[in-house]
């Protein structure tokens, strides 16, 4: 999915043009939107409801009900019980899923297309018609707290979410999207009404579908099922994040690796740098091998089995991080490589061929990121969500060749520097 990220600013008769190429929208009289787009030579159809709700819309009672939701969404309605959600799309070889992030909730399937109307109406009846059976909770409670200690065991993954803290401190993106194990303890069935009745707002609910489908079909099955849902309107407002602030954070944990986050906050979706500073951080620690800071650190010197860079943008908001594991002895070595190969993006900018290179590396990766017609389902809702619009790629492409190597060296400036980086290391318990 790594398209959701790029943005282009185009008038709008371009982008009419364009996205109208690649998939169709319609909204119901309920609010709800639904994107469609039609693949040949396919038997799989996947679709999905893409909420605007996630993990920073809690209350500081509620941290981690967003994730149990998405949890208790296969647990009954008022049609089925657990047994009879979970056997409706295997035994016809789909699959039905759900995932939750800070700003987005997503319940969706993948099915033959034949079954297509089965996807939709199961989805339907679990997103909207959910009635959360209080010993279902229970069993869930327990299922989500043996979920975390699974994942505070692995500290590679913990770190990451802890990193959301030392960023964001006690604004609700630094919560972990898990919760606590007071907050998961505490949660009843009225728990999640509130919550819901809250946070859902249909005109920010998208159903995407992509698959050989005709749209008219999509449109006869929306009327059949989803356009008797009630419109649901709520005035909420997130609250903004503040002030940054950079710390830099030691903790001794029963690990034999040192674990080190290093990273600040950056860009939001709207930012007209956005694009830019995501293809810096691509040259500097993306999934490509010939990353500059998997060539340092890896393949120079072997200090790490692998080093990441991320960039993850919020509507308000965003951040960077660089995320990597060694040994103890070789921490303070990584990290002066890492900022020595931040150091040299800031000084140095990009020859031709260097920039022509990773522009090319770029929309590679975003092409065959597209090649998945599950991501590329994914993303649909999350854009029209999040910008309002489906950028297709050709607009993508275009923005990336018009990036200048004094932008990239400019960004690099702005979001390199030292004084504003924070850091979270994990390092062996002393014997």
């Amino acid at each position: 999915m790594l398209h959701t990220l790029p943005g282009t600013i185009r008038t709008e008769g371009q982008r009419e043009r364009r996205s109208m190429e690649d998939y169709q929208i319609h909204t119901l009289p309920n609010g709800i939107q639904m994107v469609h787009k039609q693949v040949p030579h396919t038997k799989i159809a996947h679709c999905g409801f893409t909420l605007d709700i996630g993990s920073r819309d809690e209350k500081p009672h509620q941290q981690g009900i967003a994730h149990f939701w998405e949890h208790m969404a296969f647990k009954g309605t008022t049609r089925r019980k657990s047994f009879h959600i979970l056997n409706r799309l295997e035994s016809v070889g789909g699959e039905l899923n759900a995932y939750t992030t800070k700003e987005k909730i997503c319940f969706h399937a993948s099915v033959l297309d034949l079954h297509f109307e089965k996807a939709m109406e199961l989805l339907t009846d679990i997103t909207f018609d959910s009635v959360f059976p209080e010993k279902q909770i229970e069993k869930e409670r327990h299922v989500i707290l043996e979920e975390m200690s699974m994942y505070y065991d692995s500290p590679e993954d913990s770190i990451q979410d802890e990193f959301d803290t030392v960023l964001f401190g006690e604004h609700a993106l630094g919560n972990n999207i898990l919760g606590t194990a007071e907050s998961v303890r505490s949660f009843h069935r009225q728990d999640f009404k509130q919550f819901i009745a809250e946070n859902l707002d249909t005109s920010r609910v998208i159903f995407a579908s992509v698959g050989n489908i005709p749209f008219g079909k999509i449109l006869k099955l929306a009327g059949k099922y989803l356009a008797s849902i009630p419109a649901y309107s709520v005035n909420r407002q997130r609250v903004p994040f503040g002030k940054y602030t950079p710390k830099s954070l030691q903790k001794e944990r029963a690990v034999t690796q040192a674990q080190c986050a290093i990273g600040r906050t950056a860009y939001s979706l709207s930012d007209d740098k956005r694009l830019p500073f995501f293809m810096l951080i691509n040259i500097l620690g993306g999934p490509g091998m010939n990353s500059r800071l998997n060539l340092a650190l890896r393949e120079k010197h072997g200090f790490v089995y692998s080093v990441d860079a991320h960039y993850t943008p919020y509507v308000d908001t965003g951040f960077m991080a660089v995320y990597f594991g060694t040994e103890p002895g070789q921490l303070n070595k990584s990290i002066s490589l890492i900022g020595r190969e931040m150091k040299l993006l800031k000084e140095k900018k990009l020859g031709t061929v260097q920039l022509h290179t990773a522009k090319e590396q770029l929309m590679g990766q975003l092409a065959m990121a597209e090649e998945s017609n599950l991501s590329f389902m994914l993303m649909m809702g999350k854009s029209i969500l999040d910008l309002g619009r489906i950028d297709s790629l050709a607009d993508i492409f275009d923005e990336i060749r018009g990036i200048t190597a004094e932008q990239l060296r400019d960004i690099a400036n702005e979001m390199f520097q030292e004084s504003q980086l924070s850091y979270l290391t994990y390092v062996p318990e002393p014997e």
